[in-house]
């Protein structure tokens, strides 16, 4: 079985800083790309940020320059540092991690999201 825990989102406070955390745990045998997503109320989720296991990101156009994603394979974390916040930041965030828990077959899992609101 695999989990990934998020950790870290809470309120922020407009042009401020947070940062959030997924850890996986479990039976795992690699993980290959880890992101966020996220889901502002009333629409659908939406793409985040990526990075690859050696370290490539992509990131939304919406987010680029303000935001950064990181990974620490050693602790099967992953990581994303918000900066500049504004009010359209708010959703509730999740992470996705593709894990093989085998050498021949690899799986999606996300996390339980933790909430983001951005507000003065």
């Amino acid at each position: 079985q695999v989990q990934l825990v998020e950790s870290g989102g809470g309120l922020g406070q407009p042009g401020g800083s947070l940062r959030l955390s997924c850890a996986a745990s479990g039976s795992i045998f690699s993980i290959n790309d880890m992101g966020w997503y996220r889901q502002p109320p009333g629409k659908q989720r939406e793409l985040v940020a990526l990075i690859t296991k050696v370290g490539t990101t992509n990131y939304a156009d919406s987010v680029k320059g303000r935001f950064t994603i990181s990974r620490d394979n050693t602790k099967n974390t992953v990581y994303l540092q918000m900066n500049s916040l504004t009010p359209e930041d708010t959703a509730v965030y999740y992470c996705n991690a593709n894990i093989r828990r085998s050498a021949w077959n690899s799986n999606n899992y996300w996390g339980q999201g933790t909430q983001v609101t951005v507000s003065s």
